[in-house]
């Protein structure tokens, strides 16, 4: 009998496939099978009634054949032998004659980050629904300034095979969950929002505690009255504090992105051609830790069966590493971090982020916030725009308070932080002893692709930041 593919059951024949993939590959320095299977789930529950809920689920596998820089690469949601072998010569044009040694594989892996049960069987459909409907009266219960609620549940279940040319397969089971809540409050006329989360590689049943979704409630209600008697914000050039947790996602797009191995191959990275320099104020140490158990961005292995890692970037402000999926490393002459990544088997693996943080320092944040005498404290943020080559970047801010001799006045609203990432590191004036993750809602996008990522980040002072705002 014909052997399937594990962990899930296909009608494709693993010798059948070999074969395609070992045609495809034939002269190739690198290349790969990925198989995955899809369902996900998403609920959202708003002005006291279900508005959507959505089930999807899909399948498919992603051939590439890699040769140099040239990468050939074909896809199809259609698990067949045919289908492989159409994929098999589109892969192979980019091997052309051949000629090519193929590189080792993965060294294999037993560990695993998460578990492997589906989440969106964990718990019945009616719950879902009825901790969202209790979410929504318990938010709206909260204060009588709430005009509007929204609360929404996801989960879903990726499972992937990884076959390489020489017969070898690696399995993942990737669990993913979040819940969030967004609320908007009204006082004479003036309206705000606020919203906050959670979630990772866990089930639902601690999401829908209300253990769980109470403080997310308040904490969103918290934000909304916050904004709601905030001032315009300042503009100009001055000292910013950044809050612990999820402001780390400054670091992540300011620096993060700059640090991943293509950009820096083809010098297109304003850290391109920096290694073992000092690029960071001492004591700057930034990780890229894909190895934290249960978090959004962890992945027990990346999307090339290279096991995740937990790879220093940036060491006492000296640039030390980047992160890299097996291509890019190979070109460097560098070891791949498992950090190569795809957003579906419908797209090849580039370098990716995981979960990227600065670790912390020892100054406690009240004194950090003292020395501030004129400037801003940035505790939550928005969107953002980055430019990788120049590392400029842009983010709004949507919790932010003016400070002043080392008091923090009143909030602010409308700044945004203007400045690049290279110039930013070189600033940090002082680093807090209270690094904390992101709540578990990072995602992130890359050349039209979007993976799941984690954040986080100590109290934090930049020196010469521009705010932008409509204040004086």
């Amino acid at each position: 009998m014909p052997q399937s593919f594990r962990p899930f059951e296909t009608s494709l024949d693993e010798a059948a496939a070999l074969r395609a993939l070992r045609q495809a590959t034939d002269g190739a320095e690198d290349g790969e099978l990925f198989l995955e299977r899809r369902a996900s789930e998403s609920l959202v529950f708003e002005d006291g009634r279900v508005k959507t809920a959505s089930f999807d689920a899909s399948e498919g596998f992603g051939l590439r054949a890699v040769k140099g820089e040239t990468s050939g690469y074909a896809h199809s949601t259609e698990l067949s032998e045919k289908a492989l072998l159409r994929a098999a010569e589109t892969a192979r044009l980019a091997v052309g004659d051949g000629g090519g040694t193929m590189a080792p594989g993965p060294q294999p892996t037993n560990r695993k980050l998460y578990g492997d049960a589906d989440p969106i069987e964990g718990v019945a459909f009616p719950v879902k629904i009825e901790t969202l409907a209790e979410i929504d009266a318990f938010t709206r219960a909260l204060d009588p300034r709430v005009v509007q609620v929204s609360a929404s549940l996801s989960a879903g279940l990726q499972e992937v095979v990884i076959l390489r040319p020489d017969g070898t397969q690696v399995a993942d089971t990737r669990p993913m969950t979040r819940l969030y809540v967004s609320l908007i409050v009204e006082e004479n006329g003036r309206r705000e929002s606020g919203s906050h989360g959670g979630g990772g590689r866990v089930d639902l049943t601690g999401l829908i505690s209300p253990r769980m979704w109470q403080p997310a409630a308040r904490e969103a209600l918290r934000i909304a009255l916050v904004n709601l008697s905030a001032e315009p914000a300042p503009a100009g050039t001055m000292d910013v504090v950044l809050g612990p947790g999820w402001p780390g996602i400054l670091l992540h797009e300011a620096v993060g992105h700059g640090l991943e191995g293509d950009f820096n191959r083809k010098g297109s990275s304003a850290f391109a051609g920096l290694m073992g320099q000092q690029v960071a104020a001492r004591g700057v140490t930034v990780v890229d830790d894909g190895t934290l158990p249960d978090r959004r961005g962890s992945i027990s292995v990346d999307d090339e069966g290279t096991p995740s890692s937990k790879t220093t970037l940036i060491e006492d402000g000296v640039l030390v590493g980047y992160m890299q999926d097996r291509q890019n490393a190979r070109l460097m002459g560098v070891s791949a971090t498992g950090n190569g990544r795809r957003q579906s088997h419908a797209h090849p693996p580039m370098p990716r982020m995981t979960n990227t943080y600065m670790l912390g320092g020892s100054e406690a944040p009240e004194s950090i916030l003292a020395g501030l005498e004129d400037g801003l404290y940035a505790v939550g943020f928005g969107g953002g725009q980055v430019d990788i080559t120049s590392g400029k970047f842009v983010f709004s801010c949507t919790e932010a308070y003016r400070v002043k001799n080392g008091q923090v006045g009143a909030p602010v609203k409308g700044a945004t932080l203007i400045g690049d990432g290279a110039t930013s590191l070189k600033n940090i004036a002082a680093i807090g002893n209270d690094m904390a993750l992101d709540p578990g809602i990072g995602t992130c996008g890359k050349a039209g692709q979007w993976v799941p990522v984690g954040v986080g980040l100590p109290t934090l002072r930049i020196g010469g930041l521009t705010v932008g705002g409509s204040g004086g």
